[in-house]
């Protein structure tokens, strides 16, 4: 169990009294409690999470697997496998999802999209012949 990340696993932190201004490149996971302005972008291979929590602020663009929203963002959205927006999640932009599991409250304003990215439109069946 050494060296096995579980996924969803947090491994970094930028605390509520932080504010960054640059972009944001992460591996792994993330939970955001303060400010960034400038894009957040979840890159490699492996599974990627990031948390943004209700104290939390992001203006600029996100991208990550697996993204977890109940603060705000500003800008456009792309989640490749699931994004949950919790009640006091805010998103002023384009989000373009795989998964989606919006609570009550929860507010975008913007296109919601769902991307079939690697995903057949038809899928065939094939014959045991």
């Amino acid at each position: 169990m050494l060296g096995r990340k579980n996924k969803g696993t947090i491994d970094s932190l930028i605390g509520i009294s932080t504010r960054i201004e640059g972009n944001v490149h992460f591996q792994g996971g993330l939970r955001i409690d303060g400010q960034v302005k400038g894009n957040v972008v979840a890159t490699g291979e492996e599974p990627s999470m990031l948390v943004i929590s209700e104290h939390a602020k992001v203006e600029g663009e996100v991208r990550v697997a697996h993204l977890v929203v109940n603060g705000e963002i500003v800008g456009p959205v792309h989640s490749s496998e699931l994004l949950e927006l919790q009640p006091r999640a805010r998103i002023t932009g384009d989000v373009y999802y795989k998964a989606l599991e919006m609570h009550g409250g929860a507010l975008v304003a913007g296109k919601l999209t769902h991307d079939q990215v690697g995903e057949p439109v038809l899928k065939l069946a094939l014959s045991n012949t």
